[in-house]
């Protein structure tokens, strides 16, 4: 028990310092600095200048949201579309209509992420909002494959088909039972598929996609100053490190908070007759 809440603890700790900069840096920050000299250090810069002269702090400030909020909205979108899907393909009894609906997903899922999201944004110029969708996108394959595999499995168990034989509705079948039923499952997965989100946005910022050369933005930071790395690497190593606690301590707090709950299932649990 201590090992569990210790590593919640630890989690929130991580997680807490990024996602507060992220949400609140940009309401907390005043007028930016004058700019100064690229990749200077002191004479008022907590951690010194970027490329282009303008104050790290204030950069990190304004860098975060675009990262989290993009992330946050992405995993929503991908799970927006992929439980209908799931669902549908699971609790069909129609073998041509689950076909029609899970074929085409595992094209896209033989084409890695990342190409895929490159390959696209040499068509068009995608904005946050561009990037949100493609990455959400992406991850509808293998997010709809996942609950379909977990709503088959509950749709073959006895409590179903009795459902089923009482006249339920699709709807009431796949939602209030079989989707409840799956929620913990959910909940894992998107612990971890927010956390592979979050790694997906950050790299493809880093190699300019929905992000602008200069924009406030932790992984463009990264990218547009490793050139100063050596000069003044704070303007490197402090957002770097800000992306790394953001996705470590998302993965440690969804894992300790899942093991708790798995080990007390007692208030959760639904047994069949």
């Amino acid at each position: 028990m201590r090992v569990r809440t210790g590593r919640f603890a630890l989690g929130v700790a991580v997680v807490t310092v990024p996602v507060v900069i992220a949400l609140l840096g940009p309401v907390l920050v005043g007028a930016p600095p004058a700019r100064e000299a690229s990749f200077a250090g002191g004479e008022g810069h907590w951690f010194g200048t970027d490329f282009v002269g303008r104050d790290v702090w204030y950069q990190v400030l304004h860098g975060g949201r675009p990262v989290v909020l993009t992330a946050l909205a992405a995993t929503a979108l991908a799970y927006l579309v992929a439980l209908p899907l799931g669902l549908a393909g699971a609790l069909t009894h129609r073998r041509l209509v689950e076909e029609l609906l899970m074929r085409p997903l595992d094209v896209l899922l033989a084409v890695p992420s990342l190409l895929m999201i490159l390959l696209v944004a040499t068509v068009f110029s995608p904005g946050a909002a561009g990037l949100a969708l493609l990455v959400a996108v992406v991850n509808v394959p293998d997010a709809a494959r996942l609950v379909r595999a977990t709503a088959t499995e509950i749709a073959a168990r006895p409590a179903v088909e009795a459902l089923r034989m009482q006249g339920e509705t699709w709807w009431r079948i796949a939602v209030g039972h079989v989707g409840r039923s799956m929620l913990r499952t959910l909940a894992a997965d998107a612990g971890t598929r927010l956390t592979g989100v979050l790694y997906l946005v950050a790299t493809a910022a880093f190699l300019g996609v929905g992000a602008a050369p200069d924009a406030a933005d932790w992984a463009v930071m990264v990218d547009r100053n490793r050139t100063g790395l050596f000069v003044q690497p704070w303007a490197v190593v402090v957002p770097a490190l800000l992306i790394v606690a953001l996705t470590t301590g998302t993965n440690l707090l969804f894992d300790a908070a899942l093991d708790r709950r798995g080990r007390n299932p007692g208030g959760t649990c639904v047994r069949e007759p």
